[in-house]
């Protein structure tokens, strides 16, 4: 055992807290019949996270396409950095795989959203 968190793991984070800022921001995506689905993500660490860390994580859109966005997090152990993400979304109309545009609502939201 390494005594740090699995790689593979910190994604699953940036799922959750993906999910956390996209409710903070009062969005219901589905609601409005327009979701959202990864379609790239990059990951680059500057160090571990170990068992029993606790792991913020700031999350912020940091790219808007036509329906396409990107997602940045940046992660990290009381003030010690351990990640940078960043995660390209499309837009696609509920039930679907048929990219849509978000609705200017939904962008107005997340792009009001905290900055990372």
């Amino acid at each position: 055992m390494q005594h740090v968190v699995f790689n593979a793991h910190y994604l699953a984070y940036c799922d959750d807290a993906c999910e956390s800022f996209v409710r903070a921001c009062g969005v219901r995506a589905m609601e409005s019949g327009w979701d959202f689905m990864v379609k790239k993500a990059v990951v680059e660490w500057s160090g571990g996270a170990t068992v029993g860390d606790e792991l913020a994580i700031a999350v912020g859109v940091s790219r808007w396409g036509t329906t396409s966005f990107d997602m940045r997090f940046a992660g990290a152990v009381d003030d010690r950095p351990v990640f940078e993400a960043v995660v390209t979304y499309v837009g696609v109309r509920h039930g679907t795989l048929e990219p849509i545009p978000p609705p200017p609502a939904v962008k107005d939201a997340l792009a009001g959203g905290p900055p990372v």
